[in-house]
């Protein structure tokens, strides 16, 4: 089973920056898209971005759109999400999971393996 490890989070100023990682179980993430996923308290988890394993394509909710950038690192088995010009609206546990699907997934149901979430906290 596909395991995976969030890491990077913490309390950040509005406008700064933050670097997440998602650390993977498995030697390479050849056979699955990743994304990001956030959840504020009170609120439904929603899609942040995702990163095709097919071509590397990238797609972002609107709200992060300019801010959010996520890669991927293969041979680290990593994904990364550099959160830049952070609003204390992004404040919420994120969480990466992987998909099977080659691009474009933004739907929770649509994606298989899941990790436990870290927290990113923005003050004004």
């Amino acid at each position: 089973q596909v395991q995976l490890v969030e890491s990077g989070g913490g309390s950040a100023q509005a406008g700064d920056s933050l670097r997440l990682s998602c650390a993977a179980s498995e030697r390479t993430f050849s056979d699955y898209s990743i994304g990001w996923f956030r959840q504020a308290p009170g609120k439904e988890r929603q899609f942040v971005a995702g990163i095709s394993w097919l071509v590397s394509s990238t797609w972002y909710a609107d709200s992060v759109k300019g801010r959010f950038t996520i890669s991927r690192d293969n041979a680290r088995n990593t994904v990364f999400l550099q959160m830049s010009n952070l609003k204390p609206e992004d404040t919420a546990v994120y969480s990466c999971a992987a998909t099977r699907t080659a691009y474009g997934e933004v739907d929770v149901t649509g994606y298989n393996y899941w990790g436990q979430g870290i927290q990113v906290t923005v003050f004004s």
